[in-house]
């Protein structure tokens, strides 16, 4: 199986980012997401930064696709949406409908996993459209998986998040800065002191979601490292984790190790997640394909 890293979700100094991917390039990974998914006023990174970054992966034999925003509202948005998708150079994810509607006709984009595909006749239409892997929605089960899959089209690549804090939403409001009483065209750029965004207790002290400008993540870290057989036969190619600003690489090595048939690593801490994948609650943590059946 493959592996991926999806796009970095958190706003993070240039420098730490530069100094991630480079440590990325020499990481055990087929495929790297870049670009700015989450929100277009974190500017650290200019586009062509992005591209540089691209050209030192795919130096390293890595794949890099450029991840094109997620909630375009404005005309600034479309237009970085038709930079990405026009880029010339690169793979392209679409992460909303206009830049499916700019990718159509093209062959060789990534259906994004925000683009709500949960059955075979949209999945045959993103493919029709130019699509050749499918990012599976995150909250995907293994039944959603397979039926979607039914009719899989030909060449169709299907990938699915398999570690990492969950992107569940988006929204128009940005959270963090209504946490500190700011507009979010004032929000004085407060995501770049929360490196893997901002922890939400519910009243009882229960760790509830994460909160990350535009975006909500889950609490737990999702992680289906424990699911590889089950993925496999499930028709998963490609799994795809998330970046987060410590033990990125440590977690690509023990994934690829757990793929390459090594003894599952102790990944799974008490924060870690897989409902999903089982058809339950997200936050639920379910049995190991080891203890099944016992």
């Amino acid at each position: 199986m493959k592996l991926s890293l999806g796009p970095l979700l958190y706003y993070w100094p240039r420098t730490r980012v530069l100094e991630f991917y480079a440590e990325i390039a020499d990481a055990p990974v087929d495929t790297v997401y870049l670009g700015e998914v989450v929100c277009s006023r974190r500017h650290e990174l200019a586009f062509e930064d992005w591209l540089e970054i691209a050209a030192l992966l795919e130096a390293h034999g890595k794949e890099a696709v450029l991840s094109a925003q997620a909630l375009v509202e404005g005309a600034g948005d479309l237009k970085a949406v038709r930079r990405v998708a026009d880029n010339g150079a690169l793979r392209v994810e679409a992460n909303d409908m206009g830049a499916v509607r700019l990718l159509s006709g093209r062959a060789g984009w990534v259906a994004g996993p925000h683009l709500n595909v949960y059955n075979p006749e949209t999945l045959a239409l993103m493919a029709e459209l130019g699509a050749t892997r499918w990012v599976a929605p995150v909250e995907s089960s293994r039944a959603l998986l397979e039926g979607a899959l039914s009719a899989r089209p030909a060449g169709l690549e299907c990938e699915l998040f398999a570690h990492g804090k969950l992107p569940l939403a988006f929204s128009a409001r940005c959270f963090t800065a209504r946490r500190f009483n700011l507009q979010k065209e004032g929000c004085e750029y407060r995501c770049l002191g929360y490196p893997d965004g901002i922890a939400l207790d519910t009243r009882e002290g229960e760790p509830f979601l994460t909160l990350n400008g535009v975006q909500v993540q889950s609490a737990r870290r999702y992680s289906l490292i424990h699911e590889i057989t089950s993925l496999r036969e499930a028709g998963v190619d490609v799994l795809r984790l998330s970046p987060q600003s410590q033990g990125t690489v440590e977690a690509l090595r023990a994934w690829r190790a757990a793929c390459d048939g090594a003894l599952t690593p102790p990944l799974d801490q008490p924060d870690c997640c897989d409902g999903f994948w089982h058809g339950r609650p997200g936050l639920e943590q379910g049995m190991p394909e080891a203890g099944r059946g016992a």
